[in-house]
């Protein structure tokens, strides 16, 4: 049976991943991470999914959310699965980016599903597990390319 405490501190770490990322808190978004982590966003970027440490995280998503204007990252819809000392939390997301560019909006919006494997430490949830599936978008895509310099981040 899952307490309630479990299933507030798996949410708590995936928003606080979100909300370090939104606030541009660089220094403390890796303390969120185990020592490996296996990223999965092949939906956007192809390849395979890469097994990263959070300093690679930390470096390839501050390159490329840290390029952008402003985002905002929302996870709704909780779903919460405890099995002894691991988690998975799969929600809902809506990921909105800007960036001013001479090419088009400066919008492009991401929606879909999260799916985030946590690991129970002495003190805390740590994230090793993030696969993102996009089911829609609005905007203007091209503003990933204009951040990421048209490189694919190995981390992301």
């Amino acid at each position: 049976m899952t307490s309630a405490q479990d299933r507030a501190d798996v949410i708590d770490a995936a928003t606080t991943m979100m909300w370090r990322i939104d606030t541009r808190d660089w220094d403390a978004f890796p303390a969120v991470f185990a020592d490996s982590v296996r990223l999965d966003y092949t939906a956007i970027w192809g390849g395979d999914p890469a097994h990263v440490t959070p300093a690679q995280i930390h470096a390839d998503w501050s390159r490329l959310l840290g390029a952008f204007d402003a985002t905002q990252h929302l996870l709704a819809n909780h779903l919460v699965q405890i099995d002894g000392d691991t988690a998975v939390l799969t929600a809902v997301f809506q990921a909105i980016h800007l960036l001013a560019n001479p090419f088009g909006s400066p919008r492009w919006t991401l929606g879909g599903t999260y799916r985030i494997g946590l690991l129970r430490t002495a003190d805390r949830w740590l994230i090793n597990d993030i696969a993102m599936t996009p089911t829609w978008a609005d905007g203007n895509k091209e503003i990933l390319t204009l951040a990421s310099g048209g490189v694919r981040p190995e981390a992301a």
